[in-house]
């Protein structure tokens, strides 16, 4: 039986995910990941079962792995600026 991942492992793995998503250069995969992120580890949260914690947090540490190294083909690929962040950056 797996033991549940505690608090600490929780957040790294959140704010390690946050920060793999934010890395896509394409604004749709980026925004993508980062609200699959968030769903994925609410609902780790609201999960009272530990074995199913645990497998969820499994999955997301191997999702994390895989979010890393699609962000790096994604930034090596990346194409023109979408209008939406052209915008979003002259305001900034």
């Amino acid at each position: 039986m797996a033991t549940p991942p505690t608090r600490q492992a929780l957040l790294s793995t959140y704010s390690s995910t946050l920060r793999a998503a934010r890395s896509f250069a394409s604004y749709n995969f980026r925004n993508y990941f980062v609200l699959r992120a968030r769903e994925i580890f609410r609902g780790i949260q609201a999960e009272g079962d530990p074995m199913k914690v645990s497998l969820t947090y499994e999955r997301a540490v191997t999702e994390l792995a895989m979010l890393r190294r699609s962000a790096i083909v994604n930034q090596l690929y990346r194409g023109l600026p979408l209008p939406i962040e052209i915008r979003k950056n002259s305001r900034a």
